[in-house]
């Protein structure tokens, strides 16, 4: 016979959270957002071997997550996971792409040598777009450093394009350099001093090694929440199916990323067991890999016996999403996350594992993103919220007398992403489970994440919490009615005309 579930299936809106004791302490510059990505031993003092700085990561849609945005949430403190709905290669160089940003120690991928000309300079600079290049004796970005090139020294338009390079550049001779070995601080220090936009960091035979430019010193101090690994480059996920992980993996690894999560809008299968297994083997649990996506504690169980490092929660809750509606399964995303959030716990008791869990869909309002964390999730997963700024890779549209962007389901026809959505099996789907929509423009991420954020401090001020772990432990959460809900709002009054 069937198994009824007799708890009502519920939503965030139907729960507000009851204000605890705001003591001094309680101000948004004392608030930590850290929380942990990948599973840890909480027995021995473990640390999650990924904390992000701030509790938000893109979802893995081709109108959220390319690098562009990758680039810009890092920097921001949280993680994008590269849309895996496009060929192994071109995903694996977005990866390049955001692992290639960042700062710090950076290996040049433009080289040329004394002979080439100031055409092969522009020719370069077009196809990298780094301003900066170093020449060395054989081109390459390890060769004996002779000079480097900066767009101070050719004027593109005027210039002779048949110049060679070693008529315009800047010679060793008049460059100031950093020896190998010395500290990221020790370089900022020398750029700092000398007034550089670059410093070239050779070895005891004048090869270069790195360049450590300025403006990743500046960018840090602008953005002093970076998610970056310990080689300073910026942290980047990607988005992995159940069919052809043996070929998109190796890819990825091989470019750099540093997590992977295999996306699937029902991960309680057969199919996501053997892809974790898989990975765990080959690469001797060194590649952190996330799955899911599930709404109860038996398909959290599952996966984690498989090796998850986290677990993705929800069906069908998404703005774009209508699994529910085609298929008639998923759960209430409040429900999910406090069901499976027990689960987590159960299984840290009995284990001393403590596994992140992630809430995908189902946030509507700025407030729902605490209400969420304090119900148990570790990090939300957001498509809806960060396809309406710049950074996304949608196109800004006019509709009316509207700014839009273009916004689409990794189910829907647009995408094509049947690998999401099939149970194994030859046949394809023959049906949709995500739309093809608009979003309203919002302008850049970093201003949007700063009033959002500002509203998360300040309800977990209210709540009395200072840090997530503290928000799960002591918050007091309400059901709320129909009526409270609209008493909740602006009521009873005529709203003047906004612009």
């Amino acid at each position: 016979m069937a198994i009824f579930f007799n708890d009502v299936s519920r939503t965030f809106g139907e729960y507000l959270l009851i204000p605890g004791l705001t003591t001094k302490q309680c101000i948004p510059e004392n608030i930590s957002l850290k929380t942990p990505l990948t599973k840890f031993n909480i027995k021995n003092g473990e640390e999650s071997a990924i904390q992000l700085n701030i509790p938000l990561v893109s979802a893995i849609m081709q109108s959220v997550s390319d690098s562009g945005l990758a680039i810009e949430l890092a920097r921001n403190g949280g993680l994008s996971f590269i849309f895996g709905s496009q060929p192994v290669e071109s995903q694996a160089e977005m990866v390049r792409r955001v692992k290639k940003f960042k700062a710090g120690f950076v290996i040049s991928d433009s080289n040329l040598t004394p002979e080439n000309t100031l055409s092969d300079v522009l020719t370069l600079i077009k196809k990298t777009g780094h301003s900066t290049i170093g020449i060395t004796h054989d081109g390459t970005p390890n060769g004996k450093l002779l000079g480097i090139v900066t767009s101070r020294d050719y004027r593109a338009g005027k210039d002779n394009p048949n110049t060679q390079v070693k008529m315009f550049m800047t010679p060793f001779d008049k460059l100031t350099t950093g020896a190998l070995g010395i500290t990221l601080s020790e370089a900022n220090q020398i750029i700092w001093e000398h007034k550089l936009n670059t410093l070239p960091i050779i070895d005891e035979n004048q090869n270069l090694v790195y360049f450590v430019f300025r403006k990743d010193y500046d960018s840090h101090r602008e953005n002093p929440n970076e998610l970056s690994d310990e080689n300073k480059k910026l942290m980047v996920g990607a988005g992995i199916n159940s069919r052809d992980y043996r070929e998109r993996v190796p890819a990825l690894v091989e470019a750099g990323v540093d997590v992977l999560c295999i996306d699937s809008s029902d991960g309680y299968s057969e199919w996501q067991m053997e892809t974790l297994k898989w990975i765990k083997e080959k690469y001797n649990n060194k590649v952190l890999v996330g799955a899911g996506n599930v709404v109860d504690k038996e398909g959290f169980d599952y996966l984690v016996n498989a090796g998850a490092d986290f677990i993705k929660v929800g069906i069908g809750g998404g703005s774009i999403c209508i699994t529910r509606e085609q298929k008639g399964i998923g759960r209430g995303q409040a429900t999910a996350i406090i069901d499976v959030a027990k689960a987590r716990n159960e299984y840290a008791e009995k284990t001393g594992i403590y596994v992140p869990i992630c809430s995908d869909g189902g946030l509507v309002q700025d407030y729902h993103m605490v209400l969420a964390l304090a119900m148990g999730a570790d990090f939300l997963m957001m498509g809806r919220y960060f396809a309406r700024f710049d950074e996304s890779p949608t196109k800004k549209l006019t509709i009316g007398n509207r700014f839009v962007k273009e916004y689409w389901g990794e189910g829907s026809n647009r995408a094509q992403n049947w690998q999401r959505y099939d149970m194994g099996g030859t046949e394809s789907l023959k049906f949709e489970e995500g739309v093809d929509s608009y979003v309203p423009y919002a302008g850049k991420m970093k201003d949007n994440l700063r009033i959002t954020l500002g509203k998360v401090k300040a309800t977990m001020c209210s709540c009395g919490a200072i840090s997530i772990p503290e928000l799960q432990k002591d918050a007091k959460i309400t059901l709320v009615s129909s009526t409270s809900i609209i008493e909740g709002g602006a009521h009873d009054v005529i709203l003047k005309e906004q612009n």
